[in-house]
């Protein structure tokens, strides 16, 4: 896998697929047991206190101090790694942030969305060469992580690298290429389009009506339970009132779904495939199992 300079890299797979300790392999947190990489040019089993002196490493839960104010983390952080004039780096990253009518705050009093522009602030406040972020939005409501990400875009603006793991579809779409890996093992790669394209799937979204929505629910149920065992299906996902149905053979497909089209309660379209749409595919095919 290989990320370039002032890049955004999407960094996607389920739980416990290896994300997290693959950022930690990078920034000489974890030493792998095999293989060899690189990180900012530097060898990741030999380099590793090098390497953390230029990355940026945002972790999955709040890491700062609760119990001191956003300012004093920030000033903290400064003084840590040795950055000149600590008191004044802490206050042009509140400033740049939308943090500086918080900086007597403390950091434990702050919403989950601050909170994360917190940690941020602290990871590039020594102004690294690359950014590590690892499921950095989790729990955070829509707005805090549109408003994340355009800070994230800003900083890839200028030359800075990211790598951020994540569960959400519409932020590995914000992402300029993305890799998805399950259980250690690389799967896709690439921008969305070509992974999507890669994917080699054929697409239709099926609307399921009924009078009411325990009825709907039961018709959806039932076409999922009668699709999913039916030749030349690979994937079936409900969305709402609707399935998505994906398979790789075109005219196989075409054939599973030929016998419920006259139904009139079910309403038929050829689709796009989606970003989900190829994850989910991959995490049922045989190579995404252990």
């Amino acid at each position: 896998m290989t990320v370039r300079r002032g890049q955004i890299y999407g960094f996607l797979g389920p739980n416990g697929s290896g994300k997290t300790t693959t950022i930690r392999m990078l920034c000489g947190l974890l030493t792998p047991d095999a293989g060899r990489g690189t990180c900012l040019g530097m060898d990741i089993l030999t380099q590793g206190r090098e390497i953390r002196a230029h990355v940026g490493y945002m972790t999955q839960r709040f890491s700062l101090y609760q119990d001191l104010s956003v300012k004093e983390n920030l000033e903290f952080v400064a003084r840590l790694y040795g950055v000149p004039k600590p008191e004044a780096a802490a206050q042009a990253a509140l400033e740049r942030l939308g943090l500086k009518g918080r900086g007597r705050q403390l950091a434990g009093e702050l919403s989950g969305g601050w909170k994360q522009r917190l940690a941020l602030g602290a990871c590039i406040l020594p102004g690294p060469d690359l950014l590590l972020l690892d499921e950095p939005t989790a729990g955070v409501d829509p707005q805090a992580r549109r408003e994340f990400w355009a800070q994230i875009h800003a900083l890839a603006a200028e030359g800075l690298t990211v790598l951020v793991s994540t569960h959400y579809m519409d932020e590995a779409e914000r992402c300029h290429e993305i890799a998805y890996i399950a259980y250690g093992r690389l799967l896709a790669q690439g921008t969305v389009a070509n992974v999507i394209a890669a994917s080699g799937l054929h697409t239709y979204t099926v609307d399921v009506k009924g009078e009411g929505p325990r009825e709907a629910s039961q018709r959806i149920t039932d076409l999922s339970q009668k699709l999913s065992a039916a030749l030349g299906v690979d994937m079936v996902a409900p969305f709402g009132t609707s399935l998505h149905i994906s398979g790789r053979d075109a005219a196989a497909l075409e054939a599973a779904i030929a016998p419920f089209r006259g139904e009139p309660h079910l309403v038929w379209r050829k689709d796009e495939p989606t970003l989900e749409d190829v994850f989910i595919d991959l995490m049922r095919g045989k190579d995404a199992r252990r």
